[in-house]
Parts: C-alpha cells; structure tokens; sequence
C-alpha cells in the first residue's frame, strides 16, 4: 500500500481541481478525482487536500470540524493531521491519504502519486 503521508510533489501528476476563487480562506471544498472523493480545505491562506474518508469506518471525513490543521471525524471522534494525513487519535490508528497541492495560473491543482 502507499504510505500517502511521504508523497513526493516530484513524483507526482498535477490534476487542475479548481480556481484559487472557489477556495476563499476558512473554506472547503468537495471534489471528485477519477472516482477519489477529496476534500480540499484553504486554512490560513495554505491548501491542503485529503481523501474524505475515515479510516476508522469508511465514513466520510470531510465534514467534520477544523481544530487548526486537524480534522475531528463527525462520527466517531478520530483526528487526523490534514497536512499529512496522520492519524492522531483513537479509534483511527491508520492515516488518510494527503495529497500534495500548488496555485498554477490561478488554477488549484491536486498532485497524484504516478502510476498509483
């Protein structure tokens, strides 16, 4: 399995999700890549992105709340880093995928392990 929490932005393909407009700081963002639900959050003027779904349950992730750069699970409580996708907190004890993210022309892109 890929260890998402140590993605090389080199060693991955940039896919455009949005334009910087669509993701105002404070907010976040739903979107679906090639069957990947991902949650794209702007905290603090940074962009991260991650799968939105616990790992804990499969549940999604995307709506719970924001704690700085952690995300608390609505369901069950499990916190993970949105940065890295680290699981914090019981009852998840395996991390998220994080994906690595860049501004180009004004365009919002997620980056993709290659061949993954």
């Amino acid at each position: 399995m890929y260890d998402y929490t140590k993605i090389n932005p080199k060693e991955c393909e940039f896919v455009p999700v949005a334009s910087v407009d669509e993701i105002v700081e404070g907010d976040r963002l739903y979107i679906e890549v090639d069957e990947l639900a991902i949650v794209l959050f702007n905290v603090a003027g940074r962009l991260f992105a991650i799968a939105d779904l616990c790992s804990h349950d499969d549940g999604p992730l995307g709506d719970g709340e924001l704690d700085g750069d952690k995300i608390i699970c609505p369901r069950h409580g499990a916190r993970f880093e949105i940065s890295s996708g680290k699981a914090l907190s019981l009852p998840a004890i395996v991390d998220i995928p994080a994906y690595p993210t860049r501004v180009v022309d004004n365009r919002v892109e997620v980056g993709f392990p290659i061949g993954d």
